[in-house]
């Protein structure tokens, strides 16, 4: 106390002044101190942060796929159910003592090693008509002896299940089932395979996931069958993701496996299961033993407490051979392909098909699951968290803290930032150095995002009480730009100036056609209102794709993206705000129209190029506005969207920049005051949104374009004829079959390159 008080009052140096520095300096602290233990509290288990687990899931998918091994593992099969095994064979499922010559075929021709479904057969197959004929030989035949006596004879042909049965047994062949979590009144049905061991001789069981409900196959089946594990995920994260899977299951005092390490016993021919265990967080008690790894034959299985293994994903869907079905069946397969194999059987058909969202692809067979976990355990490339890794991911923690605490407070901006770039580095070394060298699964977002939090509170707690920058700001482009546009910039941290610069950017014109004949019928307050309510919607997508108005024109509008703040998509969002406007005028119909206003149609024009931008004027007046050719062509570009008959027209350098839109090629011109011709093309919307049928459309006109510059004049005339009846009011297609009636009756010259030169702005 005695040496706070001699600092505060320290000769020459103002105790308030003093007071408000120890009081930043402490609250700095706090806040830094505060961040850092819930971010330890999480790395502990002690709290649940679901937004830093998602950004930790998210971390793992990344890692996982910038180190898939991509690489097709030979020794797994997958017997695939597709749309052309539905064709030849008929739909799903198929009867019985097909699955049972399928069995055959596959051991005693094929010679594989085993063979597992990734299917339940749950219902009884009465394909084969044994039923009713049963039920004839009790009622109207029951007297007819023939009758009886060749029913008995040829039951045993159509007893498929039967038949199927007898194929599965003394083969190593494997079943599945499903299991429900939920406390629902659904029936248990079929029968369960022979489970692990009684939940009660093992100390961790009360860690594993509990089944109350199940589906199984036949009993016939799954008792003739060498073994079965479950195939349902009780373990899928928040996002929907198979990243992990458990391998154990409890249902009524039984552990069952899940189907993947069913079919390991089965292919090393074991009943024996070994349990690796450790003490959960030091405990004592019996309730305290958590379960680490599973070993099967000399194959250890890293698990977590829940017996969930990480998922080894070798790359997207294609890492193992798949082999249509019907292929097997008619013997035309390889037989090299399936030698000594391990055959999953799963369905890739439509209607049937298993999918899965998994972290490195959306759309992924549940049955390639099964192949990459029994792929990763036989390659011992299983990822995991050994018991010990909380602690250290806390130590981390803890370090990167005081190096904020020590460091970034210290030291100027750019040794701060070595610093920060310094540790950050040495964190992802680390993690990647595991990850990759020992095989552990160690957090990555919640170390980097700690360090990236501190050092941004660090850096900006100095300038907290000042904010020069955004009121420099606020002056500079206020009345350019949105006050969200003006917050924006603050929060990027770009520099940015009034003074002229040569940036990449997209420009947009927008006029309202007829405007002049408009204006003629409407006294001068009707027509201040309804240009207010033309721009004022217009304006609003704009600023909602954060473009800077440049000027109002009268009913014209000149905005621009890229300035004052730098963005990539500059190219999309002018062409996003340009379709947003025109069915938002559209709606704007009726409300005209109940006012007696006219119709109104707009005409825009956008570009994408090198432009100069900067406040720009003279020493009474200035503006922030772009120039150049690049503005120009824009320009050029509004104003032929009246002779083409469209609403939109966008450069070549526009559609490339913003290839997310399906575009419709209009011509190639040479506006006026250009040498360089320009193919133009009208946005018709995002690719997901268009039709197959304007696709069609749209290949069609590419087709008639090429033969029209080709001078093919029959050809090309034909398809736009064909163009023109389907879409009789569309004037494009009227234009083109005008231009080859000219042509065929003036030729144009040798060298003419298809360019059509347009005189007029």
């Amino acid at each position: 106390m005695k040496a706070f008080y001699n600092e505060l009052f320290a000769e020459g140096y103002p105790p308030f002044n003093k007071i408000k520095n120890l009081v930043f300096k402490f609250y700095r602290l706090l806040i830094c101190s505060v961040i850092s233990s819930i971010f330890i509290l999480y790395a502990g288990n002690w709290i649940d942060i679901p937004l830093l687990s998602r950004i930790e899931n998210i971390s793992y998918d990344l890692r996982l796929k910038a180190t898939l091994p991509n690489k097709v593992d030979p020794n797994i099969v997958i017997l695939d159910i597709d749309e052309i095994s539905l064709q030849h064979e008929g739909r799903w499922p198929w009867p019985r003592d097909k699955m049972s010559y399928l069995v055959d075929i596959l051991f005693d021709y094929y010679n594989i090693k085993l063979l597992a479904f990734d299917i339940v057969f749950a219902e009884e197959d009465q394909s084969s008509g044994l039923k009713i004929l049963e039920k004839l030989a009790s009622n109207q035949l029951a007297k007819d002896d023939l009758f009886q006596n060749t029913l008995e004879n040829i039951r045993p042909q159509l007893a498929f299940d039967d038949l199927f049965a007898k194929s599965l047994q003394n083969r190593p062949v494997v079943l599945s089932f499903f299991t429900n979590q939920e406390n629902q009144e659904i029936v248990n049905s079929g029968q369960l395979p022979t489970p692990l061991a009684p939940a009660s001789s093992l100390p961790f069981s009360s860690l594993l996931f509990q089944a109350n409900r199940y589906g199984a196959n036949l009993d016939t089946l799954q008792l003739a069958a060498n073994s079965g594990g479950y195939f349902n995920n009780p373990l899928v994260d928040n996002d929907g993701s198979y990243r992990k899977l458990p391998l154990l299951i409890q249902y009524k005092d039984q552990i069952y496996p899940s189907f993947s390490l069913a079919i390991l016993q089965t292919l090393f021919n074991t009943d024996e299961v070994n349990f690796i265990t450790g003490n959960n967080y030091g405990g004592e008690d019996l309730f305290s033993i958590r379960l680490e790894a599973i070993q099967i034959d000399m194959f250890r299985i890293p698990v977590n407490e829940k017996s969930a293994i990480l998922v080894p994903y070798k790359g997207p869907q294609g890492s193992f051979n798949y082999i249509s079905a019907t292929n097997v069946l008619n013997g035309i397969t390889d037989p090299s392909l399936l030698k000594d194999k391990i055959i999953i059987m799963g369905a890739t058909a439509a209607g049937i098909l298993d999918l899965r969202v998994t972290p490195v692809q959306n759309i992924f067979p549940g049955v390639e699951i099964h192949a990459n976990i029994i792929s990763g355990i036989l390659d011992q490339s299983i990822k995991y968290r050994p018991s010990y890794i909380m602690a250290g991911e806390i130590i981390e923690l803890i370090f990167i803290t005081l190096v904020a605490i020590l460091l970034f407070s210290q030291c100027t901006a750019g040794w701060a930032f070595f610093v920060f770039i310094s540790t950050l580095s040495l964190i992802t070394f680390i993690n990647f150095y595991t990850w990759q060298t020992l095989q552990w699964n160690t957090t990555l977002a919640t170390p980097v995002l700690l360090l990236c939090l501190l050092y941004a509170l660090q850096m900006s707690l100095g300038y907290f009480f000042e904010g020069k920058r955004k009121k420099r700001l606020g002056k500079l482009f206020a009345q350019y730009i949105p006050p969200e546009l003006v917050e924006q910039l603050d929060q990027s941290g770009e520099e940015v100036t009034l003074t002229g610069e040569s940036r990449e950017m997209s420009v947009l014109f927008s006029d309202v056609r007829g405007f002049t004949s408009i204006s003629e019928n409407l006294n001068s307050e009707e027509l201040c209102l309804l240009i207010n309510d033309i721009l004022t919607p217009v304006t609003k997508i704009i600023h909602q794709y954060n473009g800077t108005i440049d000027k109002y024109m009268g009913d014209a509008v000149m905005a621009f993206w890229g300035a004052p703040l730098t963005d990539k998509q500059h190219a999309y969002r002018s062409v996003k705000t340009a379709l947003d406007i025109i069915p938002e005028l559209s709606n704007l119909q009726q409300q005209f129209k109940d006012k007696g206003w006219p119709e109104i149609k707009m005409g825009i024009g956008i570009n994408t190029g090198k432009m100069s931008v900067g406040n720009m004027g003279s020493e009474f007046r200035m503006a922030y506005t772009v120039m150049g050719d690049t503005v120009n062509l824009g320009s050029r570009l509004e104003g032929l969207t009246k002779q083409y008959g469209v609403d939109i027209i966008v450069s070549e350098y526009t559609k490339n920049n913003a290839p997310e839109f399906i575009y419709r090629e209009l011509d190639l011109v040479r506006v006026k005051g250009k040498n360089e011709p320009v193919t133009i093309y009208e946005p018709l919307g995002l690719k997901e949104s268009i039709s197959e049928k304007t696709l069609s459309s749209i290949q069609l006109l590419s087709t008639a374009m090429q033969l029209f510059r080709q001078q093919q004049w029959n050809e090309a005339n034909t398809l736009f004829s064909q163009l023109q009846q389907h879409n009789p009011n569309n004037i494009l297609y009227g234009i083109y079959i005008d231009r080859i009636n000219y042509y065929k009756n003036t030729p144009p010259l040798h060298s003419w390159d298809g360019v059509f030169t347009h005189t007029s702005k």
